[in-house]
């Protein structure tokens, strides 16, 4: 496990250890998309993971799913998340923020123009969404024409600026979990016949611009994407090409020399291997649910040159030092993930605070 604590070198960052804070969204954004009060102290206590990689920031009106979570194309979401990356970089982290378009995964209820939702095809997840209202069914999204498919390129470009305005040290593409990038991937969810659909490259096309518009903007070695291949959740269907869609997306985006590649692993192992021998540059791998003994093991075997994890570093802010002395952990108190207070959000305790009360 001592090779996760050493340095390790991501984009223009020189990172202290090998362990990232995966992205979680916590939904305790103001009502404009800025984020909240709590956020910095929230960020900033975890500063000691070699990266912090924030929750899923939308990138245009349009791109919102879900309640209260944060924007970056505004100048008030600038400042927000100035006093975010301020915090972490005072404590000697990185931070790169997530960008988010969740794509059919949303709910006019949620968002600030209360619009239809765009996505590839104008068709519904078949799940339902929380609202201030309760639960609802998803509403069936409109399908993006041809030219929007363009504008939401642009405004992925647009959003990587901000949140290097707003101090951040990268931007992270969201290309996992159903959302916008995933959806045009799966053919469950794209059933368009122009060139962003049909066979492997086409239904690439989308997510390989994306990270081209945004490198070119930011730097390529300010730019990482995540993927999931073989995500199942909420309608998502990648079909059989599926993995031979993903060892061609990996290849065209190892061209473009991004600061590193984030999978969240599903459990196909061949393709991971095929993945680590695709990618030339840093990859991290998240593999959700894993217990606490097989941390450091993907570092150790070279398949992975970091690791994320999510639920154990939410519960412990201290979460690198309790690795180090091989220390208990918090457990994460569910029922306070999404929205509230600083009850399961700034207030789980380190290590020394415990040991002194």
């Amino acid at each position: 496990m001592s090779k996760l604590f050493a340095p390790v070198q991501l984009g223009r960052n020189t990172l202290q250890n090998r362990l990232a804070m995966a992205p979680m969204t916590r939904s305790r954004a103001q009502f404009d998309g800025t984020p909240g009060e709590l956020a910095a102290e929230y960020y900033s206590q975890r500063a000691s993971a070699g990266l912090i990689i924030t929750e899923g920031t939308q990138p245009s009106d349009d791109g919102q799913g879900y309640m209260a979570t944060p924007g970056i194309y505004t100048y008030a979401h600038v400042a927000g998340w100035k006093k975010v990356a301020d915090a972490v970089h005072a404590k000697g982290g990185h931070i790169f923020i997530q960008l988010m378009h969740a794509g059919r995964m949303s709910h006019p209820d949620n968002t600030p123009h209360h619009r239809q939702a765009l996505a590839p095809s104008a068709i519904a997840p078949g799940t339902g969404m929380f609202t201030a209202k309760g639960m609802q069914d998803i509403p069936v999204p409109r399908a993006l024409t041809t030219d929007e498919v363009r504008q939401a390129v642009a405004g992925f470009r647009f959003a990587a600026r901000r949140a290097i305005e707003a101090g951040a040290d990268g931007v992270e593409i969201h290309g996992a979990n159903a959302y916008l990038i995933q959806q045009f991937l799966a053919p469950s969810a794209n059933t368009r016949t122009d060139e962003y659909s049909g066979s492997i490259e086409n239904r690439a096309r989308f997510a390989i611009e994306v990270a081209t518009a945004i490198a070119e903007e930011i730097g390529a070695d300010r730019t990482a994407i995540r993927l999931s291949p073989g995500t199942t959740m909420w309608g998502i269907d990648e079909g059989a090409e599926g993995p031979n869609l993903y060892r061609f997306l990996v290849a065209e985006l190892d061209k473009l020399g991004l600061a590193y590649l984030h999978i969240a692993h599903q459990g196909n192992e061949a393709l991971l291997t095929d993945i680590r021998k695709l990618w030339s540059g840093t990859l991290i791998l998240n593999r959700p649910g894993s217990p606490r003994d097989k941390i450091g093991a993907d570092v150790a075997s070279g398949l992975a040159d970091l690791e994320a994890y999510g639920q154990m570093v939410l519960a412990n802010p201290d979460f690198v030092e309790r690795l180090k002395h091989n220390a208990p952990m918090n457990d994460a108190n569910r029922n306070a993930f999404f929205g509230g207070t600083a009850q399961g959000y700034t207030d789980y305790p380190t290590l020394r605070e415990t040991q002194a009360a």
